[in-house]
């Protein structure tokens, strides 16, 4: 009965997924709880004003903080302010000393970010929920993470009036997973801004159908970063439904990998797990209609209701989130009549994709701000 109760629940992932919005957003987030200037070795190329800015928003159990970056360009912004780009950052780790406003960004994300500060925008970017704030980091948590987004557009636009009210939201990777729920979120949550649309490069999807296959007869596959993303997950999943039993599914060695990775870093993490199969996390296998739904309700990205334009960019030669994942993604939105436009990229790794729809993705954006959508 169990199995059928599960393979009922897979069916209905095909079914429109409806997402709560908290009542009154507005009036009770994205209020800046602390704001000081951003250490200069942590400014992007370009930047004329930078802050770190801590910042009230929407956790997977009600009110929550979040911190976050802003980079305000060189120069006087247009008539009206400078429109804005918030970012959502891919996998960094789950503790505290990973946030990016703290721990500084990767070369690749400088390297992108700059680029679109270039083209004329002020860049936002949140930490997450339980990143540097208190709380465990609800890892792949969509809609706790679209809720950061566009809190921190709120806040940002709160310490410098620079800022316009329209925004677009970029991500990659988990930040890619984060955009979409922007997407489908912010009309709703953020009101009172001027939400035009997004980008998601890399997001993976579809990941609740895959992850609940696991169980402790998974043999050791040469993939240290497998262990890893999945541990990050299982500790997500924690964070995200703190009275689900995510414990009772793991051996011992997979509860204290799994405490780890609320710590840790990612390439601390994956040194971690070097030698460690998804397997020997596991006690007992996840397909089990209670963890299924649990993790569905968490991680499955929306495939309809979207009211903005976006972007999907997805590397063909991506391994961390493969190709057919996306594709089956994109048939779902594009069979309910999303505003989506999608694109593979040959050659591109998961990582690589960001620049490869780089060309692309800005022409995408520059059409989203122009004119008046309000």
């Amino acid at each position: 009965m169990r199995r059928i109760a599960l393979a009922a629940a897979v069916a209905c992932s095909l079914a429109v997924t409806t997402l709560a919005v908290p009542a009154a957003a507005a009036e009770q987030t994205g209020k800046v709880v602390s704001s000081a200037p951003l250490p200069a070795g942590l400014w992007l190329p370009g930047t004329g004003k930078a802050y770190r800015l801590t910042y009230t928003t929407t956790g997977p159990t009600g009110a929550a903080l979040s911190s976050g970056a802003m980079f305000v360009p060189e120069g006087s912004p247009p008539p009206g302010g400078w429109p804005v780009v918030s970012w959502t950052h891919g996998t960094v780790g789950l503790g505290d000393s990973c946030a990016p406003s703290t721990a500084g960004r990767s070369q690749r994300d400088i390297t992108y970010l700059t680029t679109w500060m270039s083209k004329g925008y002020a860049v936002v970017s949140t930490d997450y929920v339980g990143l540097g704030t208190p709380g465990g980091h609800p890892y792949l948590d969509g809609r706790t993470a679209a809720y950061s987004a566009a809190d921190m557009v709120r806040a940002a636009r709160s310490v410098d009036g620079s800022l316009a009210a329209k925004w677009v939201v970029i991500g990659q990777s988990q930040g890619g997973h984060a955009a979409l729920f922007t997407a489908k979120i912010a009309p709703g949550y953020a009101p009172d801004l001027d939400f035009r649309g997004a980008v998601a490069t890399g997001p993976p999807s579809n990941l609740e159908g895959v992850v609940s296959l696991a169980g402790p007869y998974i043999p050791q596959l040469p993939l240290a970063d497998l262990t890893a993303y999945t541990s990050y997950i299982l500790a997500g999943l924690k964070a995200a439904k703190p009275t689900f039993d995510v414990d009772r599914y793991l051996t011992p060695v997979g509860k204290q990998i799994v405490a780890d990775a609320g710590e840790l870093c990612y390439a601390d993490m994956v040194k971690r797990t070097e030698g460690v199969g998804i397997g020997q996390l596991l006690d007992r296998s996840l397909f089990d209609a209670a963890f299924f739904d649990r993790l569905r309700d968490v991680i499955e990205v929306p495939v309809s209701g979207y009211a903005k334009p976006f972007y999907i960019a997805q590397g063909v030669n991506d391994t961390t989130v493969p190709i057919p994942l996306t594709l089956k993604l994109v048939a779902d939105l594009s069979f309910r009549g999303q505003p989506l436009t999608f694109k593979a990229y040959p050659g591109a790794d998961h990582s690589g994709t960001m620049a490869a729809s780089l060309p692309d993705t800005t022409a995408f954006v520059a059409k989203l701000f122009a004119g008046n959508a309000r």
